[in-house]
């Protein structure tokens, strides 16, 4: 009679032990993707930390203007340029203007989401590549075989350490490129309700301009 529970565990136990590689794969990947975004973030701080202060009650005179290449980042300015595009359009400009702003918005917060993820996932990989190693290893000491618990062991706690590494780091860099996203994307609605509301008085000073004569 075949013992079911004994070919539960066997089952288990082979699934459990061949994650174990992927699992050490996808922390090495990780760590270099990790390495990118600390280079990038690193890189977009430089840039930020070179733009010019300025208050509350002068930063719409100068997105009005244009005037705001060294005051606002790099994203605003980009969008400040597709903007400026978007008005030449002969077609219906709001609707234009209102499409580019939700697209914009999304494309930043989509560019959250790999950050996000790395939060959740590398502290979790790091825990299955403890868990997997330490069941082999309690297997190896009942068998008297220290030198694989001794690798063992060390396996599973250095995959700990990576794996809280990577989320902690990916924590810091998402928490501060939240704030920023935050700031560009109350700039561009500033900037767009700025230029928006000058085009339609400026168009409605031609009517009543007309009229008059």
């Amino acid at each position: 009679m075949i013992d079911l529970g004994a070919l539960l565990k066997t089952f288990i136990y082979l699934i459990s032990s061949s994650l174990l590689y992927p699992v050490l794969l996808l922390l090495v990947v990780l760590t270099l993707v990790i390495i990118v975004y600390g280079g990038s973030f690193f890189a977009e701080w430089l840039s930020r930390i070179r733009l010019k202060d300025a208050s509350p009650i002068a930063l719409p005179a100068l997105l009005k203007s244009g005037a705001c290449k060294d005051v606002v980042s790099h994203r605003v300015n980009r969008y400040l340029g597709d903007l400026k595009q978007a008005r030449t359009k002969d077609d219906d400009t709001d609707t234009i203007v209102e499409n580019l702003l939700q697209e914009t918005s999304l494309r930043l917060w989509r560019s959250m989401d790999r950050l996000r993820i790395l939060v959740r996932a590398a502290p979790s990989l790091g825990l299955i590549g403890t868990l997997i190693p330490m069941g082999t290893g309690l297997a190896a000491l009942g068998q008297g075989d220290m030198t694989k618990l001794t690798t063992d062991l060390v396996i599973a706690f250095t995959t700990t350490v990576v794996g809280l590494a990577i989320g902690t780091l990916a924590f810091f860099i998402y928490t501060i490129r939240r704030r920023w996203i935050e700031e560009d994307v109350k700039n561009m609605e500033l900037a767009t309700e700025l230029i928006m509301n000058d085009q339609k008085r400026g168009g409605y000073e031609i009517l009543k301009t007309a009229a008059n004569e």
